[in-house]
């Protein structure tokens, strides 16, 4: 099936268009994957906080993490002309979060810090995995991978990016200076992406909106995938949450080795996201995201029992579906509804983690009565319940666009 076939406006551009969303999901990852590997237990090291404290920093991050995404479901719906300032606006508030950071001194200062950083990086997703899916109905599986892949590569960059500068800079003055090409790569998103052809809105008032919103919600197959996702958020907060300061505490690793393990957890991610999203495509949802997260509930809690070799092994091969596993989900939620409200979906998808927002601060109370170790087993349960649920889930009757486009 040719481009034309679908639509000239839809059509026009695209490739311009994934390629720049692709590269600014890379940069939000490259300080995401930076700051939460190499900078949050420099944090607790620094601060002198103890699990529980440190728990509540990272739910802070997730808590307006959560708000904001949810709201830029609509705005994404709602302006779906104005992506390209919102998608801008992301990255520039990820550094004035950032720049923020690097001057609080005590733990009040970084929690509210803490609580600007979320906004910023959860307002990406909506538009830009909502932008894609629009602009390529034919292959949204692919597509919606691809957006995974560059975040994938910020994830596999950033440890190693901080790593190095922080040989040559204090913590401190890294995230200070991380501003500047924050609003570089705003400033160019919002440039290169306002000159795209302009998709009429999906949702014309709030109450539209609102109506479109209770709909979805009554999709049963959403609410399969919403219900695990949630589930795999909770496994995710702790497990995720915790891990960096386990290998850096417990298991003495530098800052280097810590570096180079989570960026090849990300180089096996990297690998298996298209791979994962072309079957997806090809054969169902259902029997690439069952096996995976399957895999991930497994892997989670037998790093409570795992020796040093194997810790790392583990790590590594659960990158391969961390990434790939959430935006398949995604998927086959806009699967599921059809193609409607394609923002929205995804903001649910991203917003389906509230009840995963307090599960590093639950995370952190176990720690602290039992060992860290008892966060893995506490994820990785959670992680196990989202497999069960995720089970109930029916493929979808594939899209006739993929059908025609194959014959």
């Amino acid at each position: 099936m040719k481009d034309q076939e679908i639509s000239a406006d839809i059509t026009a551009g695209r490739k311009r268009m994934a390629a720049t969303i692709v590269a600014g999901h890379m940069i939000k990852h490259l300080y995401n994957g930076g700051f939460g590997a190499l900078i949050m237990p420099q944090i607790k090291i620094d601060l002198g906080l103890n699990f529980t404290q440190f728990g509540i920093l990272a739910t802070s991050r997730s808590l307006t993490g959560w708000l904001s995404n949810m709201y830029a479901g609509y705005l994404g719906d709602r302006f779906t002309d104005k992506s390209s300032l919102f998608l801008g606006l992301s990255l520039t508030l990820l550094g004035v979060a950032h720049f923020i950071i690097g001057f609080s001194q005590s733990y009040l200062m970084m929690l509210g810090a803490l609580l600007l950083l979320g906004i910023g990086p959860s307002m990406f997703h909506p538009f830009a995995v909502g932008e894609m899916s629009r602009r390529f109905p034919e292959r949204r599986g692919f597509a919606v991978s691809l957006h995974g892949m560059g975040g994938i590569s910020g994830e596999v960059l950033g440890p190693l990016v901080f790593a190095g500068l922080l040989t040559l800079l204090v913590w401190r003055d890294l995230l200070k200076i991380s501003i500047i090409p924050a609003l570089i790569m705003g400033l160019g998103l919002w440039l290169v992406l306002r000159s795209l052809s302009k998709i009429e809105s999906q949702a014309a008032s709030r109450q539209a909106y609102l109506r479109s919103l209770g709909t979805l919600l009554r999709n049963p197959m959403l609410a399969i995938l919403v219900a695990s996702t949630a589930l795999r958020s909770i496994g995710e907060g702790a497990v995720e949450g915790f891990l960096p300061v386990y290998l850096k505490e417990t298991l003495s690793y530098s800052d280097r080795d810590l570096a180079i393990t989570m960026s090849l957890a990300q180089v096996v991610g990297l690998m298996a996201q298209p791979i994962m999203g072309f079957a997806s495509d090809r054969f169902g949802r259902k029997i690439v995201l069952a096996p995976a997260a399957l895999f991930i509930a497994v892997a989670s809690i037998l790093l409570a029992f795992a020796g040093p070799t194997w810790v790392f092994a583990l790590v590594v091969f659960k990158g391969a579906f961390k990434f790939s596993l959430h935006h398949i989900h995604i998927a086959a939620a806009i699967d599921a509804t059809e193609g409607k409200a394609q923002s929205t979906v995804t903001s649910l998808m991203y917003g389906a983690g509230i009840i995963g927002i307090f599960s590093p601060s639950v995370a952190g109370m176990i720690s602290d009565s039992f060992g860290i170790q008892s966060a893995f087993l506490y994820g990785g349960s959670a992680a196990l319940l989202a497999f069960v649920v995720l089970m109930f889930f029916k493929n979808k009757k594939r899209d006739p666009l993929v059908t025609a486009a194959e014959g």
